[in-house]
């Protein structure tokens, strides 16, 4: 690592060594004081006499930070008053320590002049004294960030004023006023230079001690934005920032932060940073990685990059991890880019691929500057990350992070290691189907609703590999039998004219008849979910390559897609692990659910990790885990087996990792509501601090369920196909009606779901600060690619959403299903929604592409639609609807192009905003307005 130079320590005042009168005296019968002695006699007889005064100097004049270290064991509050240069500032509110053996530090920020002051801590007539006094540190007070616009020195109103009675603030103080008293007048504009017209990032720095979450308004150019939610901070000397995107004119524009008359107010704003936000920066910075266990982004260190820096470790668990794409695998140069103002080195434990590999030494430093570590990666999809771990020290910011030989991941949608070929655009002599949208056909459910049909023996497809492969995964549909049980038919595989293998295909999990639950009765009639996939390992072949598949047998073949990937080899155990076959699991000889189970505990017990060797192991019952890793050779080597519908992993607690293995399912149909026969593959509450990447989940009633008191989960790289119910389902459904926080799921491919592709589900609770991003998903049988159900500050961004089927939308925003009030800001931002929409025959209606539903609540809370592409939707493009009102929405740069019905329909009275909305090609017209919804229309509107 490089070392940097340390920055000079704050200096340091000890109480005893001051000019003390009045009765303050040295003293010593308490323990645990620094230097020789501290200062007491601030006791009710010397009230309005005893004073500590220090002689501190100061190379510049600013501000400074006072950190006073006392003790009061009082068992209440006590006070002192802080005067510099015979100025009284404020009066100190100094809580009780607990004993008079417990010291504990308060941080005051003054404004000092260059060269000596008087500080003095003086006893007055008016304070409650009866403290004692350790020492003084005086340091530099934190910096304002470059581009920051300090409050204090913005246009203030009704009744907001400049304040500097709690700490932690930047520049000379901050602005407070912002009380009962002044609402519907107090304001906060700030005057914003931007060098040419486009969005940008407003990031607001504040503390807000109630407890609970208040609002303001953000105006800009003097017309109301939307409402914006300010989340609880822990105390009044706490900050943080919450970030709007804002559309700014060259030259010069007006930010303003009101407290209206539909606002709660009661928070005090420090300073306003507008620049790039997490979504546009750069790809190396840090920010736009998983955060939790107490990291958040920063902006108040002057000099970062991009939106923000990553700050908060200061706990062990305290986490950020970002995904990094490389070509090759092998060693790689990793460069961190951090702040250390502590005065000494501090560290974190590097993790790649959710395993420790070592710790980042972090010296103090002057200013932002970097250290360098190597690191074994993977081809492809990577997790690097930084993590306060037991033994390390942590209170850094971390900044960004370069890796040597990375590759750009992709722009929206997941970064995947396969190339996807469709069967429509391959060599066939076989029949092309579609395209079609009609339900219950089976172009309906194919990718762009096209396939081949090879109805007989001598029907073939040819793909031309435009990359290597040495692995194929077949979309595929064949006939069910008349039981509904399902029949296996072959799939020849050739190149160059000669057999490779045969691939097994079955309908066994397809087909489902009726209507919801959909039954696996082929009497109901109304045959459906006609598709499911295999996969196989084939020798290595280049690009160029033509692989042919071909239909061999009387049995009609139906092929949607091909994806082809080289698939690395196995990987080793890692250090520290068990081996579960050492528990008595045997790869393909029976149910090693016991074995699984003996292993699990012993691994957690030891805290190791639990190693599942290539192979295919079989459960009969589902696996409880918690605090335990369970990892395997990779997706294409270590399988999972489920049996009878059962079997999975269920989550009784925190930190649990479960990475790089398949889950294979047994499930054949879905459980009517309220019953349960069958198993999701990971499901529970996985508390704190957990992990799960580089799973492959296939023929589950979900994919994952992770439920209420889950916080922090990151779910990345995961491939979830063919389930009977929702792919990904973040909710506070099952459990005990806890809150869902801050998880993301990133980087994961859904394809065939059964109901929601991805869905945040806020029953009992809300589900709160948490994301989709970066995810491809694709033909849910039933339901939406992405939805958000309820919940505070929730976010779906940067995905790729299509071909949905049956009473569905791209991204659906809702009160639907018994959900929790909207809160907070819910963001739909820089997603791609293409032949999104469906019908529900049970309503005689349709959805849109984008579909917000105001069912059992109204939506009020503030709803950000930007920068999002609705392409060939089915029926509408936007849709909203029920006749409950919605307001608080904006609408920013969304494109609307080729609609089955109307562009925009709005059949909901309230009101939004439309700034740089295009409708095109929309069948029945731009816009339906059925309900009166008042629409406020910016610039860049046009055809509705």
């Amino acid at each position: 690592l490089t070392h940097a130079p340390a920055t000079a320590a704050p200096t340091t005042y000890e109480a005893e060594a001051a000019a003390l009168s009045g009765g303050a005296a040295a003293e010593t019968d308490h323990p645990g004081y620094s230097g020789t002695a501290y200062v007491g006699g601030f006791t009710d007889p010397h009230k309005g006499t005893a004073a500590v005064t220090l002689t501190v100097t100061t190379p510049a004049a600013g501000t400074s930070t006072l950190t006073l270290r006392y003790a009061n064991g009082t068992g209440s509050d006590k006070t002192l008053s802080l005067y510099v240069g015979g100025s009284r500032i404020r009066q100190l509110l100094l809580p009780a320590t607990g004993s008079w053996e417990s010291w504990t530090d308060f941080t005051t920020q003054v404004t000092l002049p260059a060269g000596s002051s008087a500080v003095s801590y003086r006893f007055d007539t008016t304070d409650s004294g009866n403290v004692n006094l350790d020492r003084v540190m005086v340091d530099a007070a934190p910096a304002s960030a470059d581009g920051a616009y300090e409050a204090e020195n913005a246009a203030l109103s009704g009744g907001a004023v400049v304040a500097n009675d709690h700490s932690g603030f930047t520049g000379a103080g901050f602005v407070g006023g912002y009380v009962d008293g002044n609402k519907g007048r107090a304001a906060t504009a700030f005057t914003v230079t931007s060098a040419a017209a486009g969005t940008a990032t407003a990031a607001l720095r504040y503390a807000n001690g109630t407890g609970v979450a208040m609002t303001l308004s953000l105006y800009v150019g003097g017309t109301k934005l939307r409402q914006i939610s300010l989340r609880p901070t822990a105390n009044w000397d706490t900050w943080e920032t919450v970030s709007e995107t804002v559309t700014l004119v060259a030259g010069s524009n007006t930010i303003a932060y009101r407290f209206d008359s539909t606002d709660s107010g009661n928070v005090n704003l420090d300073n306003l940073v507008v620049g790039a936000g997490v979504g546009d920066a750069p790809p190396n910075a840090l920010e736009r990685g998983f955060l939790s266990g107490g990291t958040s982004v920063g902006t108040s260190i002057a000099g970062f990059t991009g939106g923000g820096y990553v700050t908060g470790f200061t706990a062990p668990g305290s986490r950020v991890i970002r995904t990094v794409n490389v070509a090759t695998a092998g060693s790689t140069a990793l460069t961190l880019r951090y702040r250390n103002d502590s005065g000494s080195t501090k560290t974190l434990s590097l993790y790649v691929n959710g395993i420790q590999a070592g710790q980042a030494s972090l010296p103090a430093n002057s200013g932002w500057t970097t250290a360098q570590q190597t690191a074994e990666l993977r081809s492809g999809l990577n997790l690097v990350g930084y993590q306060y771990d037991a033994g390390d020290s942590g209170d850094v910011a971390l900044d960004d992070l370069t890796v040597g030989g990375s590759t750009s991941l992709a722009a929206r949608g997941a970064t995947v290691p396969y190339t996807e070929y469709e069967a429509e655009d391959a060599g066939t002599n076989g029949v092309v189907l579609g395209p079609d949208r009609t339900y219950r056909t089976v172009p309906s459910e194919s990718s762009g609703r096209r396939a081949v049909r090879l109805d007989n023996a001598g029907k073939y497809l040819d793909f031309l590999l435009t990359e290597p492969t040495n692995s194929l995964v077949v979309r595929y549909s064949i006939p069910d039998n008349a039981a509904g049980t399902g029949i296996t038919a072959p799939l020849g595989v050739y190149v160059g004219g000669a057999k490779v293998k045969d691939v097994t295909l079955t309908s066994a999990y397809s087909w489902v008849y009726g209507n919801y639950p959909f039954p696996n009765d082929p009497g109901l009639g109304g045959g459906h979910r006609f598709y499911d996939e295999a996969r196989t390992t084939l020798p290595s072949y280049p690009a160029g390559t033509t692989l042919r598949l071909q239909n061999d047998t009387s049995t009609p073949i139906t092929v949607d897609l091909i994806n082809a990937e080289v698939v690395a080899p196995a990987y080793s155990m890692p250090a520290n692990s068990i081996d579960v076959t050492s528990y008595g699991a045997v790869s393909g000889s029976g149910d090693d659910t016991a074995a699984f189970n003996s292993a699990i505990s012993a691994a957690k017990a030891a805290g190791r990790t639990l190693w599942v060797p290539s192979g295919t192991f079989d459960l009969t019952a589902r696996l409880n885990v918690d605090n335990v890793t369970v990892r395997g050779a990779g997706m294409w080597h270590s399988t999972i087996r489920g049996n009878a519908g059962r079997g999975g992993f269920f989550a009784v607690g925190g930190n649990v990792q479960l990475a790089d293995f398949t889950f294979a399912g047994d499930v054949r149909y879905r459980d009517p509501d309220g019953v349960v026969t069958t198993d999701s593959a990971l499901e529970g509450n996985f508390g704190t601090g957990s992990l799960i990447h580089n799973v492959w989940i296939e023929h589950a009633k979900t994919g994952i369920w992770a439920n209420s008191g889950t916080d922090g989960l990151y779910v990345v790289g995961v491939r979830i196909r063919d389930t009977f119910a929702d792919g990904l389902n973040l909710n506070t459904f099952s459990g005990d009606g806890s809150p869902v926080r801050n998880s993301r799921v990133d980087q994961s491919v859904f394809r065939n779901t059964g109901d929601d592709a991805m869905a945040m589900w806020s029953f009992s609770s809300s589900v709160a600060n948490c994301a989709f991003t970066f995810n491809t998903a694709a033909l849910p049988a039933l339901a939406n690619t992405a939805a958000i159900y309820g919940g505070e500050s929730n976010r779906i961004e940067d995905n790729l959403l299509s071909d949905t089927v049956y009473t569905a939308s791209g991204i659906t925003v809702s009160t639907w299903h018994s959900a929790q009030p909207f809160s907070g800001t819910t963001a739909v931002q820089r997603n791609t929604i293409t032949r999104a929409g469906g019908f529900n025959t049970d309503w005689n209606s349709s959805q849109g592409g984008l579909w917000v539903y105001a069912e059992a609540r109204e939506i009020t809370a503030p709803v950000l639609v930007k920068d999002v592409d609705i392409i060939d939707s089915t029926y509408q493009g936007i849709l909203m609807s029920w006749q409950k009102t919605v307001a608080n929405i904006t609408f920013d740069h969304v494109r609307i192009q080729n609609t089955g019905t109307y562009g925009i329909d709005l059949q909901v009275p309230g009101s939004g905003t439309f700034d740089y909305v295009t409708v095109t090609g929309a069948t029945s017209g731009g816009l339906n307005n059925t309900q009166g919804f008042t629409l406020t229309r910016g610039p860049g509107n046009s055809g509705f």
